[in-house]
């Protein structure tokens, strides 16, 4: 090598090392040192990060909430001594398990009008026709339940593997730009390492908060279905305690049977 471009080379090391140590290396810097690719992905998922974590608390919320109501209700259906007047003091359904209910009691009172009670060929078919109106009520609101579920399962398995591709869209054009500079420094290599670990980082950060938010909202609204479907059975049970009533009063049976039927029927 000539003396006279050591001199030169010695210049251009200093000059580059210069650059590197004015390299910005927090999280704001490595951002905005990093290309286009990098930053639409890094963009993105903490756009994704954001959505997830309001989905996390409207969820928490309205959960809370139908646990509250469902109490309540349970209270009131119990404590009723008439199903045809909470039927008529609810207006309008305020949670799934109203829902459910208001469901029922509508074919029961639609069949009832119809006249199937006084055939006994067709009132066989009124416990079946209710017990499919409450399966079918109870499928529409927990479809309504488990809104967004499929999102926080797509973000925890997803988010990571974008965040990888941008780790490695940053890793390959670090390595462009070390080959560009002939300078395999860590000072060199840093600042582009650290730009590409930024996308796996922000990945996680929205991925772990949806994986862990999806199974412990699975769990509470599994819970929450079961709860409405042991509502609908003792409901269809009760129904079914009404219709041997009528059946009773349509075809009458000794006094004592007639006695000890009535009694099983108040039994709550």
């Amino acid at each position: 090598m000539p003396m006279d471009a050591q001199p030169a080379l010695a210049v251009a090391a200093t000059q580059l090392a210069g650059s590197v140590g004015a390299t910005d290396m927090s999280l704001t810097g490595l951002f905005m040192h990093a290309d286009f690719i990098g930053k639409i992905i890094i963009t993105g998922l903490l756009l994704i990060s954001i959505l997830t974590w309001a989905i996390i608390f409207d969820k928490m919320v309205k959960i809370s909430r139908l646990k509250g109501k469902a109490t309540y209700f349970e209270e009131r259906f119990w404590s009723s001594g008439s199903l045809d007047m909470l039927y008529d003091k609810i207006k309008r359904p305020a949670d799934p398990m109203q829902a459910v209910f208001v469901a029922g009691m509508k074919e029961w009172r639609s069949a009832h009008d119809k006249g199937l009670f006084v055939n006994p060929t067709s009132r066989g078919t009124v416990q079946a026709r209710v017990d499919r109106i409450l399966q079918v009520t109870i499928g529409r609101e927990m479809a309504m339940i488990e809104t967004w579920m499929t999102f926080l399962a797509s973000v925890g398995s997803v988010a990571p593997f974008i965040g990888l591709f941008g780790t490695v869209w940053g890793i390959m054009h670090s390595f462009i730009g070390i080959a560009q500079a002939q300078n395999t420094s860590l000072a060199v290599v840093a600042p582009g390492i650290a730009e590409a670990l930024l996308a796996t980082a922000v990945g996680l950060v929205a991925a772990i908060p949806a994986t862990t938010a999806y199974n412990k909202f699975s769990t509470e609204i599994g819970r929450y279905g079961s709860r409405l479907d042991n509502f609908a059975n003792d409901f269809v049970a009760t129904l079914s305690r009404n219709l041997e009533e009528v059946r009773t009063e349509t075809h009458p049976e000794p006094v004592v049977a007639r006695v000890e039927g009535d009694h099983a029927w108040r039994r709550k």
